[in-house]
């Protein structure tokens, strides 16, 4: 198969003929169908991620068709359309058994610790635990888009941030991830102000339902300004990016009992960012991280985009072919462009 393929960390991926993938015994092979181009994949072209073992094929947002199943699939056969979380769990351990497979003691993470969906071919353990099956009418570019950002975003903004009808929700950086985070926030009824460095992006959230838009490139003092916006401050927020400063600024503009869902990874010279601890003392503040989604929990979403509320197709701005992914990949070292990239070319 091809497939896009790092053999030291920082240095020019290529395009490769590999071998195909074959199916362990609870596993599956996908054909690859669409694969979202995500800035935690620069992280891990980067050399930022400890479990990745070089040569690597990148990839963790992925949508396609089973070829393949090992002999103890039980729930999946080749010719179904799935997808599949990022962070996939083992099914087995004791986070597993207890329903959070996104932060299983053992991941077996595609894109990450194993080979991952920039390829014609993609490997899949533990199937029956982590496998997605798709509606007929979802493309698999859309399908793909909700596999690492959209799905970190819902659990972020519905499961661990409990955002509710009427709130004050903020959203700092709007890349995929905060652009999903708006769409699913304002979706469950919440008030949402979008903060970012361009007016592009800012006036793309407003199309998808933030109520206000704050320029940081251009605004004096971020906190105040969305304290000033909410009379008080936000009850729920979010750092989207992963940036000291976005990160300490969401928690800074909080009211009391607020909280504050960090989504964006924290890596390398951000990885101890500054936090303002006497105001999470004296407001009561909650700091939570939140880290992909369960395959189990994907009907909500599912619900949601049928009936309407959501429409994550929006936020798929462009799409790529195969050979086009490491020159993406390379460019990602700097802020995103509107919308979500996907490859949707294999041949």
């Amino acid at each position: 198969m091809k497939a896009v393929v790092f053999e030291q960390f920082g240095q020019a991926p290529t395009i490769q003929t590999v071998a195909d993938p074959k199916p362990t015994p609870e596993g599956v092979v996908i054909k690859v169908e669409a694969t979202g181009l995500c800035r935690s994949d620069w992280h891990g072209w980067m050399g930022h991620d400890e479990g990745i073992t070089l040569p690597h094929v990148p990839g963790h947002e992925l949508a396609g068709i089973v070829v393949a199943a090992g002999n103890q699939v039980t729930r999946w056969k080749a010719g179904e359309r799935v997808t599949v979380p990022f962070a996939v769990g083992c099914g087995r351990c004791f986070e597993c058994t207890s329903g959070h497979h996104e932060i299983c003691e053992h991941p077996k993470t595609p894109g990450f610790s194993a080979w991952g969906s920039y390829a014609e071919y993609v490997a899949i353990e533990h199937a029956d635990t982590n496998l997605v099956r798709l509606p007929e009418e979802m493309e698999f570019a859309t399908a793909a888009s909700l596999g690492c950002r959209f799905i970190t975003s819902f659990r972020a903004i519905v499961d661990q941030g409990r955002v509710r009808p009427g709130e004050w929700v903020a959203v700092h950086g709007c890349g995929g991830v905060g652009l999903s985070a708006i769409m699913i926030a304002s979706a469950m009824g919440a008030n949402v102000i979008a903060i970012d460095l361009t007016d592009a992006k800012l006036e793309f959230a407003k199309k998808i339902g933030a109520v206000a838009t704050v320029n940081a490139s251009t605004t004096p003092d971020v906190v105040e300004a969305v304290r000033e916006i909410t009379k008080g401050g936000a009850h729920m927020s979010m750092d989207a990016l992963g940036h000291s400063t976005t990160s300490f600024n969401s928690i800074a503009n909080l009211r009391r009992r607020g909280r504050h869902v960090q989504v964006g990874l924290m890596l390398g010279e951000h990885a101890r960012a500054q936090v303002p601890m006497d105001q999470v003392i004296a407001f009561e503040l909650e700091i939570l991280g939140s880290l992909g989604m369960q395959a189990y929990r994907y009907p909500a979403i599912m619900a949601m985009i049928g009936s309407g509320k959501l429409k994550p197709e929006l936020l798929v701005s462009k799409r790529l072919s195969l050979e086009e992914a490491p020159a993406a990949l390379m460019a990602m070292g700097g802020f995103e462009g509107i919308g979500i990239g996907v490859v949707t070319k294999f041949q």
